[in-house]
């Protein structure tokens, strides 16, 4: 395999980060918010889990994204 572009290396660590910002910045506030829900009604944990665990593809997006412009594959 031949050594990556070094603009194609900055544009993948780009998307890899911009996609693990992305997450944390929508899980501070689903996770206050939730937690707030949560000591209210505790019933109510699976459907707070699962809007905390729903930003988790903007990483995985970006890391695919990442991977996809180091191997160059389109």
């Amino acid at each position: 395999m031949a050594t990556a572009d070094p603009y194609t290396v900055i544009a993948a660590a780009i998307a890899i980060a911009g996609g693990l910002i992305g997450t944390g910045l929508a899980q501070q506030g689903i996770g206050a918010a939730g937690m707030g829900i949560i000591a209210e009604k505790p019933e109510k944990f699976g459907q707070v889990l699962f809007f905390f665990v729903i930003p988790e593809t903007l990483w995985i997006i970006g890391f695919v994204l990442g991977l996809i412009l180091l191997l160059q594959i389109l």
